[in-house]
């Protein structure tokens, strides 16, 4: 831990370039795993750097990221609203393990899978029209950031005239930073708004959504209001299925173009693009804050015993990069197999979009190497800007030529 009165340095750290992880974090592996640190709120919480302190705490089905007791950390600068605070749903305990498993019965690979070539067919729409404008583009705004949002609404039964307000809610949702109280809450007060009219007018006429199955399936959850579920459902593929994915995507090239051996290696063997996709989200140096974890009762990590009360966050990204678990960590190896990293999460509370969002990242891939063999960054990799002020780590803009 630190020295007594040293003030726990400012998390998230800030890092040499976009693509680079901050210094600290293999510092802290090597050194101090338990690590004291000072959120965008003042509060103070401890890091979790390492793989397998990393994966034991989100295994455990006692902790969760609802931060709502009355001594655990704010994450945000902000007073509430924000994806872990008391803005989240009130579904929480054995409900919100009985809605996982709802969740778990509507959102099936299967569905996913059923997806797939609508989700092909709108890449190949944006990037028609990025062709159209070319022989450049900023691949975030005309890829990475509508591509996710549509497949959201497509998957809600959202109509696609609404598709701005859903991006705009996601971004209020987490915001670290960036969004003032006031607007954190008209936002949230909208989306619910939105959703219940939504709600209404699935169970009136039902469609091939998700939203539509949840309805039929909610005698399930044993008294758990309809409204309340869909909104926790759309509130958390928002969270997790919009913005996570529309940085990944621009992450995701960037980093294949940044050296671009690896774009060449892809397009001499397209069997490549699955365990490409899961070396990117592995090596992602810029995942954003982490998972945080509030401690309800003591428990022991790496030689530590945390007191209940204790606001843990736990770093994926530097826990991805351990040499203890992966070997050449600091190397991105596009072959890499079996490739167990934690960028989901992991154990009871792990990403439960996760297969859509694999889906998604394939087929952008499949797409541009495709229809942009040429592809190439129109700027040095170390010129790519952070999105700062947000929970989810991501690029400004991602400029591309070919």
């Amino acid at each position: 831990m630190s020295d007594t009165g040293q003030q726990a340095p400012h998390y998230p750290f800030p890092a040499p370039s976009a693509l680079e992880p901050p210094q600290e974090w293999a510092r802290l592996r090597e050194g101090c795993p338990v690590a004291p640190i000072r959120l965008a709120s003042g509060d103070e919480a401890l890091l979790l750097t390492r793989y397998a302190d990393v994966k034991q705490l989100l295994s455990d089905p006692r902790f969760t990221h609802h931060l709502v007791a009355d001594d655990a950390a704010n994450i945000t600068a902000n007073e509430s609203g924000g994806v872990f605070g008391s803005g989240g749903t009130n579904v929480r305990g054995d409900a919100h393990r009985e809605w996982r498993k709802l969740i778990g019965k509507a959102f099936t690979a299967k569905r996913v899978s059923a997806m797939q070539p609508r989700i092909e067919a709108m890449a190949e729409h944006l990037v028609d029209e990025m062709i159209k404008q070319g022989p450049s583009a900023d691949l975030a705004a005309g890829l990475g950031f509508p591509l996710p949002v549509w497949v959201i609404c497509d998957l809600l039964g959202v109509p696609d005239a609404d598709r701005d307000k859903f991006a705009y809610w996601s971004d209020t949702l987490l915001s670290l930073t960036k969004f003032a109280q006031d607007e954190i809450d008209a936002a949230q007060a909208d989306f619910a708004g939105y959703m219940r009219t939504h709600v209404t007018a699935k169970r009136a006429e039902p469609g091939d959504d998700l939203i539509s199955e949840l309805i039929s399936l909610v005698g399930a959850l044993d008294g758990q209001v309809t409204e309340e579920v869909t909104l926790m459902t759309a509130k958390g593929l928002l969270v997790a299925g919009h913005e996570t994915t529309a940085n990944m995507i621009g992450k995701m090239v960037a980093m294949l173009l940044a050296d671009r051996t690896r774009w060449e290696q892809l397009l001499a063997d397209p069997a490549l693009i699955r365990p490409a996709v899961e070396e990117c989200l592995r090596h992602d140096a810029n995942f954003g804050f982490g998972i945080p974890r509030y401690i309800s009762e003591e428990v022991k990590i790496a030689d530590t015993t945390l007191p209940a009360g204790t606001t843990v966050v736990c770093s994926l990204s530097s826990a991805n990069r351990d040499e203890r678990a992966f070997d050449h960590a600091a190397d991105m190896d596009l072959t890499r197999s079996p490739n167990p990293h934690l960028i989901f999460g992991a154990g009871p509370y792990s990403c439960l979009g996760q297969s859509l969002a694999r889906t998604e990242l394939q087929t952008v891939l499949k797409v541009l190497l495709d229809r942009l063999p040429t592809l190439a960054l129109a700027v040095p990799a170390d010129a790519l800007e952070r999105r700062e002020g947000l929970v989810v780590g991501g690029l400004q803009q991602v400029p591309v030529t070919w």
